[in-house]
């Protein structure tokens, strides 16, 4: 199965969530803000990334986990990422998506605005880390209950 994990900027929400799917981050425990700002595409994927899956990993079940960020282009985006995947032979039950969105709060979007629209790294950066940081517990639940669901289908299949 295919995974992707996808939002408006794809370098916050997304890449902390596919990190905790790939066991880099706990779900135990909230992390530090170095283990934060120490994955690698944590506030640093690009413009000209947008609307490209970047591929983070493969999980315990042999699933590929990849990123996305689509701006404001969702409701051309996903159809097209599922239409593509099943013109190359893939069936729509072997693709993931998951809107790691409704895990954004303010503190995130105003230091994502900082740090990637404006530029403004310096300050965004920490912003939107503590952002992560306030909420974390959402996205690891998420991220917990997209991995339940895959073990129950990896067993059943």
């Amino acid at each position: 199965m295919d995974i992707i994990y996808h939002d408006v900027g794809g370098t916050h929400s997304v890449i902390v969530a596919s990190a905790i799917h790939l066991n880099k981050l706990p779900t135990d425990k909230r992390p530090t803000k170095e283990e934060i700002l120490n994955l690698p595409r944590f506030d640093k994927v690009n413009q000209q990334e947008h609307g490209h899956l970047l591929y983070q990993g493969d999980d315990e079940f042999g699933n590929s986990v990849y990123t996305v960020g689509y701006k404001y282009s969702s409701k051309i985006a996903l159809p097209l990422i599922k239409d593509t995947y099943n013109l190359i032979g893939n069936a729509n039950d072997d693709l993931l998506l998951v809107d790691t969105k409704p895990t954004i709060n303010y503190t995130m979007k105003i230091g994502g605005f900082l740090s990637r629209s404006l530029g403004i790294v310096g300050v965004g950066r920490p912003i939107v880390t503590n952002g992560v940081l306030n909420a974390y517990s959402k996205i690891v639940k998420l991220v917990v209950d997209v991995k339940r669901k895959l073990e129950v289908e990896t067993n059943q299949g």
